[in-house]
């Protein structure tokens, strides 16, 4: 390998005129190792032979960056970007290159680290050299054209983490709410749920059990209100009961005032949250997300889309499934054999989701119920393996569904070894 391959070069001091057409062979491949503030790229050839590496400051120096590649492109030398995922501190320039009409593409992170000792026969990896790795690899073939998501799927994934952010607050308070009521009022959650709204309310405008059994009439037209009169008249009762009977640790002064706030800000956390789920179902409605919704639900839907995109635009269920990191992987060698696991590669936020709607999916369908006990037993009562299964053929489900076809649970198992009917 070439002696100092890695030094490099201040943008400011490179003169495009250095390097020719004849030394790219035919096409200029511009590999951007993403950083928060110093960037390297390495300018490559066709085959992926490191040229020059180039260090600027971003994003004060892109314009000196584009500037330069404008200039090959003016030259009549096609000119490819290149660069990793690194969250959003390359989008930046990832915007301004697709602005200016160069072609972007994206190489996995994954692969640059696992290639680093191939490439150079050394195990370290730094700026320069993963630049240089970024460039081979693309010569090879092995980096994907990177496409605008869109204003409907970046509205979706907006909408989705504005609720995401309201129900993570929503749980946090829960949970504190459930150690204050064990201690305080450990009889009210048998009676309502911790989660309902009603629960809240009373605890957030009453208080706690002393102030509920002081004010019966008042904790019993809120909680008709606030649930719609959807908590029967006994089970209200129940509740005034249990506050007068209640061996809780009664509440001193500002204790009261403390689970009145918690509950307060559950409350508003919970309207929150309910009021985003809502923008998301909304926003789904008018996507593609439409059709999946009523296989999953709504959010799931929204999830999927938002997250993966349309399923028109894969090749294949393999492909839809390694997007959502449902692909398998194994690690086996000679006698030994390893469980073959899913990838996890792909957004988080899909699997979560898939997750939740796979057992709802058993809840409410036989032929899944029967199809993942079956499984389950198989794996020797492994619930997580058998689900994570039935995840995998829902999202299958969820490929053909996308593009036009109608789901149907009996295609996706063989019924007859379930010894259920079709019907």
């Amino acid at each position: 390998m070439k002696k100092r391959i890695y030094r490099r070069m201040p943008v400011n001091d490179f003169q495009p005129n250095s390097i020719t057409h004849a030394d790219l062979g035919g096409k200029l491949v511009f590999a951007i190792d993403v950083a928060k503030v110093d960037m390297v790229a390495a300018i490559a050839a066709a085959d992926g032979r490191v040229l020059q590496t180039l260090c600027w400051k971003a994003p004060e120096e892109n314009l000196r960056v584009l500037a330069i590649l404008r200039h090959f492109r003016l030259a009549g030398i096609p000119v490819e970007a290149v660069m990793e995922p690194s969250g959003t501190y390359g989008d930046v320039l990832r915007h301004q290159l697709e602005q200016d009409a160069f072609p972007v593409f994206m190489v996995s992170g994954k692969r640059t680290h696992d290639a680093m000792e191939i490439f150079d026969g050394v195990p370290s990896l730094h700026d320069a050299k993963a630049a240089a790795i970024i460039a081979r690899l693309h010569a090879d073939g092995l980096s994907t054209r990177l496409r605008d998501e869109g204003p409907d799927r970046r509205q979706l994934r907006a909408a989705l983490s504005i609720m995401d952010l309201h129900q993570e607050r929503y749980l946090q308070l829960v949970h504190r709410l459930e150690s204050w009521l064990a201690r305080h009022w450990p009889e009210l959650p048998m009676l309502i749920e911790l989660t309902s709204s009603s629960l809240m309310a009373l605890l957030a405008r009453i208080g706690g059990p002393a102030d509920v059994a002081a004010a019966p009439d008042k904790a019993t037209k809120l909680l008709r209100g606030i649930s719609h009169r959807l908590i029967a008249d006994d089970k209200i009762a129940a509740v005034i009961a249990s506050a007068h009977a209640s061996v809780g640790v009664p509440l001193v002064g500002l204790e009261r005032d403390a689970l009145m706030a918690i509950a307060d800000d559950a409350y508003r956390a919970h309207r929150a949250f309910a009021s985003a789920k809502t923008k998301v179902e909304a926003l789904a409605a008018t996507t593609p997300a439409a059709a999946l919704a009523p296989v999953v639900g709504h959010t799931t839907a929204a999830a999927v889309f938002a997250e993966v995109g349309d399923a028109r635009s894969y090749s294949c269920t393999r492909a839809f499934l390694k997007a959502m990191g449902l692909n398998l992987k194994e690690k086996s060698s000679g006698t030994i054999h390893g469980q073959i696991k899913i990838t996890k590669r792909g957004p988080s936020r899909v699997r979560q989701y898939l997750w939740l709607a796979a057992f709802r999916w058993i809840q409410k369908d036989p032929i899944a119920n029967a199809w993942y006990q079956r499984k389950k037993q198989r794996d020797g009562g492994r619930a997580s393996r058998a689900a994570v299964a039935l995840m995998r053929k829902l999202a299958k489900a969820l490929y053909h569904v996308g593009r036009g076809a109608t789901f149907d649970s009996s295609k996706l198992f063989d019924v007859r070894r379930l010894q259920l009917s079709e019907g």
